[in-house]
């Protein structure tokens, strides 16, 4: 639920020098219905569609070029190659991710490290707007912190205490909004929902992708049990199309589902046709110990295909990302590439042993084993950066649309608050 807070906030210069502040969606909008949560929430709190702007909808840089254009990053801060131009337009970056000093604009910076990016937009509109605080408002917030947060749960280890605070003082000010549990399962029932999704929209639902050297990595969250997800009709023939259409050489799957005990559980499935490559990633997760994935080999359906149980289900998607990035750095260091030159091909077996053992022996040695985790490697790609679907050329949006939409978003809401007071 937390893509409605990402994205950018674009503040436009109208003639009359006055500024127009809009969310942007940072996801195209024939991608909102992948978005099961989202679509449910934004229903239930009636924020119609209609009323929604997305990335692929608004020309920025034409925008920028016009002098139109402030941008306020939420939830990440690496722009994509494509977006560099816009760099100079960013005036402030609220996220709740370490920081990648080589690519994070030069602007004011406000980052820490919370559970969820709406506990940060929470804190800011109390500490500075409390007025524009309304029950819709707070709903949204109230329920993408619990959704970020796993209902609070601390064994989970998702909440913050501060994530817990300005869940507390959401519920004071408004006594009405819905019981922590109830919009956690509505909200959770929404997002697992994959029911209809072909096995690409599954993958793409909730995908990330990292790189070096050209050779490039997608991670994507699955909500279903690996068993159920490997039992899929053409799965590995699904895999592979997926991976050539991307140019993915590897692809890592992250599965998430919730026992009868309402427990969380996470198995992770390595797909890679280079022998060599899958090798390294699999023995990084596997002999990492900050953290300790704690995995279990599971029975695997294809010999390019790796399957776990995950015992350490602590270990989010955003903390695996960490290791993938030290396996690709590993598996190059290995394979004493050049930058820029092509991958030797037709590695042998007893070579991919050696290695392997290499790639694990020059991560673990870079970990400190007092510390619960290691420091974290620059920020990983994330929502708005290179190789990713919004990586695309943006069809043309004028500032005259934009406006029209403000001025029905401004509509709607007067007519909410007429609606809300009878």
């Amino acid at each position: 639920m937390e893509d409605y807070l990402q994205g950018c906030r674009a503040a436009l210069q109208t003639t009359e020098t006055e500024e127009v502040f809009v969310p942007v969606l940072n996801i195209k909008r024939s991608e909102l219905p992948l978005r099961g949560d989202n679509v449910f929430f934004l229903q239930k709190i009636h924020i119609p569609e209609s009323l929604l702007i997305f990335r692929d909808e608004i020309d920025l840089h034409a925008l920028h070029q016009a002098g139109q254009l402030t941008l306020i990053l939420v939830d990440h801060h690496v722009l994509p190659k494509s977006d560099a131009a816009l760099e100079e337009a960013v005036a402030e970056v609220l996220d709740h991710r370490p920081i990648d000093q080589k690519h994070c604009p030069p602007c004011h910076v406000s980052v820490e490290l919370v559970g969820s990016c709406a506990t940060l937009v929470t804190e800011r509109i109390l500490q500075g707007a409390p007025e524009i605080l309304d029950r819709q408002t707070a709903a949204l917030l109230h329920g993408t912190i619990i959704l970020d947060c796993v209902n609070m749960d601390l064994k989970v280890g998702k909440a913050t205490l501060k994530d817990i605070e300005y869940v507390e003082k959401l519920e004071a000010l408004f006594p009405d909004l819905p019981r922590r549990n109830d919009i956690f399962d509505s909200l959770q029932k929404a997002k697992f929902d994959v029911s209809g999704l072909t096995t690409e929209q599954m993958l793409r639902k909730d995908q990330k992708t990292i790189s070096r050297q050209g050779t490039k990595v997608a991670i994507s969250a699955i909500y279903m049990d690996l068993e159920v997800f490997l039992q899929r009709s053409g799965l590995i023939a699904d895999l592979h199309a997926l991976c050539q259409a991307h140019s993915y050489d590897a692809l890592v799957a992250m599965t998430i589902f919730f026992n009868t005990h309402n427990e969380p559980v996470r198995q992770l499935a390595v797909f890679c046709p280079h022998a060599a490559l899958r090798m390294t990633i699999c023995g990084v997760l596997e002999r990492s110990h900050s953290p300790s994935l704690k995995l279990t080999p599971a029975p695997s359906i294809h010999p390019n295909l790796q399957a776990y149980l995950q015992g350490n289900t602590q270990v989010s998607r955003k903390k695996l990302l960490p290791l993938l990035q030290e396996a690709l750095s590993a598996y190059f260091d290995s394979m004493k590439i050049p930058s820029g030159q092509p991958e030797t091909v037709g590695v042998s077996r007893e070579q991919a042993d050696k290695e392997l053992d290499r790639a694990g022996n020059s991560l673990i040695s870079g970990l400190s084993q007092d510390d619960e985790e290691p420091p974290l490697p620059p920020t990983p790609m994330n929502s708005l950066v290179d190789e990713c679907p919004l990586d695309q050329g943006l069809p043309k949006f004028s500032a005259e649309v934009i406006f029209e939409k403000c001025s029905q978003i401004s509509l709607s809401e007067s007519t909410t608050a007429s609606l809300s007071k009878k």
